[in-house]
């Protein structure tokens, strides 16, 4: 019993303990930025696949419309109606598509997907803008069916509480329509 309390009374290693402290703190710090830096990193390339699969599973929806035109070079999702051919694309389901992917609730206007710390991620403002092709373009430059999508994503940051505001990014997505065939081979 004495030992200890001599030992307890002893002023060996009193300078070093709280410099050991700070610096379990500071390498503590370090690790946890990391982790939330990956896990930042990782949740928006998952949703940036998902709404790329998505924007293509558009693109593959208007692959009956799409008139072609291999052999002149061109394409684009066109119908004949009567006498001539009239534009026929679609926008199709991509909020649907993305909330079967990824899990998503809509919830506010956003579609949210939850865990059990409360919101993992939101996704909100998407824009599909599909660009059909020419029907028979005069000029060398010839455009190409694709389909292009904007989406807002919004990540809260579970570091720190609610001081630091939640990551948001704008992803852009896009997709072009190729036919997996050539009709013309050289």
């Amino acid at each position: 019993m004495k030992k200890i309390l001599r030992l307890l009374r002893s002023k060996k290693g009193f300078t070093s303990a709280p410099w050991a402290v700070a610096l379990a703190l500071a390498g503590m710090m370090f690790f946890v930025t990391i982790w939330q830096l990956v896990r930042l990193v990782t949740i928006s390339a998952g949703v940036q696949d998902a709404v790329q699969s998505a924007v293509i599973a558009t693109s593959v929806g208007n692959y009956s419309n799409v008139y072609d035109g291999v052999r002149e070079g061109y394409s684009g999702g066109y119908r004949f109606s009567g006498n001539s051919w009239k534009s026929a694309i679609s926008t199709g389901d991509v909020y649907g598509r993305l909330d079967q992917l990824l899990g998503l609730q809509s919830s506010g206007g956003k579609h949210v997907k939850s865990n059990s710390d409360g919101t993992e991620f939101a996704v909100y403002g998407l824009s599909v803008n599909v660009d059909n092709a020419q029907f028979a373009p005069t000029s060398g430059d010839i455009p190409q069916f694709s389909a292009t999508s904007y989406i807002t994503l919004e990540v809260p940051l579970s570091f720190c509480g609610d001081i630091l505001p939640p990551m948001k990014i704008r992803l852009c997505v896009k997709s072009k329509y190729t036919p997996k065939f050539d009709t013309n081979p050289t």
